[in-house]
């Protein structure tokens, strides 16, 4: 796990599943070794949102593509899901193509599970719930005849007939001190987000993470260091800029995307956003090298896979231009 990877976020909130399938194909012609899409229920925007099924498209990019590793960034197995389900799920991919997937967990917002009437509970019980959905999946892959007795979720005597060959990664996202040390601790991935100054990065995620390494006995190379990052880069500035308007809901506070349940109030919000504020979560630029130079620095910091993030509407033009333009400076200082 110690070589560099570079990956493509499929914007599930932004495009159809359909557009999706020929972005990832585009993504592994040009020369990324993942894709990762988020699972969710409602987009940030209801004007131009999309919200496809992870599962389900999971199952119709890997018939499409030959070599790319795919997987969520992220998905909730605690609430929408029983842990169960999500096992069973992703034992099926695994099966049929060993080696090509990633489960990528997390917490949830409460954008995805309102709309369906599943209760949100505070930050400790779907960290809580988190840890245990963990334990039960891995104990699904592992056993058969599997009676579970957690404090949210039990099984009895259940197991999956078609386990996948061998162990699917799992990555937990972590953007503070308890789930990061959890994810080093257990996982064999740690997933975070770009653009939120170097302090937050080298004094909550870096020590927590190795802390969580040390206190599982494991080595720094078991733990995949994977960050996703905005990056808007265009030749032209003015559309580097622009870019990042449908993104502006990133920039809303963290209670704002935790508490808000509803697309057209999340739109409301971001759209009142300035386009400077918006454009801060981003590297936004028209230059390739300053672009590498910016994307280098989480590298600097420790980071190992690096999952490209485009803003725009016209992914293809930021496929290509990335890929003609930046990736090779990146692979070349690797």
């Amino acid at each position: 796990m110690g070589s560099m990877r570079y990956g493509y976020k499929a914007s599930a909130e932004q495009f159809t599943p359909a557009e999706l399938l020929d972005l990832v194909v585009e993504a592994e012609r040009v020369g990324f070794d993942s894709a990762f899409i988020s699972d969710h229920l409602q987009p940030w925007r209801h004007e131009g949102g999309h919200a496809p099924n992870a599962l389900t498209w999971l199952g119709m990019a890997v018939e499409r593509t030959s070599t790319i590793v795919l997987g969520t960034s992220v998905l909730t197995p605690t609430l929408r899901y029983h842990p169960a389900v999500i096992a069973q799920a992703f034992a099926t991919l695994g099966q049929v193509h060993p080696g090509r997937f990633i489960l990528g967990v997390g917490t949830g917002e409460a954008l995805n599970e309102h709309a369906i009437g599943v209760p949100f509970p505070e930050g400790p019980e779907r960290f809580a719930r988190l840890r245990e959905s963990v334990r039960l999946i891995r104990q699904l892959w592992k056993d058969d005849l599997v009676t579970f007795e957690g404090e949210y979720y039990s099984t009895d005597g259940a197991t999956i007939y078609d386990k996948p060959p061998g162990p699917i990664p799992i990555y937990v996202a972590g953007g503070g001190p308890a789930t990061t040390r959890y994810a080093g601790r257990v996982a064999d991935g740690h997933i975070c987000t770009s653009g939120k100054g170097d302090a937050y990065y080298q004094e909550t995620i870096i020590p927590n993470l190795e802390e969580g390494i040390e206190k599982g006995g494991r080595d720094g190379a078991d733990v995949d260091r994977m960050i996703e990052i905005k990056v808007s880069y265009d030749r032209d500035p003015e559309r580097a800029l622009e870019n990042t308007r449908f993104w502006a809901a990133l920039s809303l506070t963290p209670d704002q995307k935790q508490s808000v349940h509803s697309p057209t109030e999340m739109q409301r919000l971001a759209d009142e956003l300035p386009i400077e504020q918006v454009a801060k979560r981003w590297i936004v630029s028209s230059d390739a090298q300053e672009t590498a130079d910016a994307i280098q620095h989480y590298v600097d910091l420790g980071f190992t896979h690096l999952v490209f993030h485009g803003p725009g509407q016209d992914q293809q033009r930021f496929l290509d231009q990335f890929a003609e333009d930046v990736l090779p400076l990146l692979k070349k200082g690797a």
